[in-house]
């Protein structure tokens, strides 16, 4: 039974996450329409911790998303994506994680 509840929990959980995220996102929307730079850094900043801690939930660790995050960037490079030919924003990123 405590292992059934525990189940339970544990996808009531990932569930209220993924709402979080969505919720985030929404609120992030709504403050570049209103331009408000405190809000829209807030909004990211909740945007991913809830996105960390989901991953955590789905049995994804920290560290391992950080790989992936930095493996994208890799490949994105690779690829010729527009924002790092225009801006570096790719290269900025992947230089800013691995200083970490």
């Amino acid at each position: 039974m405590q292992k059934e509840m525990d189940i339970a929990k544990r996808a009531k959980v990932i569930e209220w996450l993924k709402t979080e995220v969505v919720d985030h996102v929404s609120r992030l929307f709504k403050a570049l329409w209103e331009g408000s730079t405190t809000r829209i850094m807030d909004s990211l900043a909740s945007l991913m911790v809830s996105s960390y801690i989901l991953g955590r939930r789905l049995g994804i660790s920290y560290r391992d998303l950080d790989e992936a995050i930095l493996d994208k960037l890799k490949k994105h490079k690779q690829e010729g994506h527009q924002l790092e030919d225009w801006y570096q924003d790719i290269s900025t990123l992947e230089e800013h994680m691995r200083k970490r």
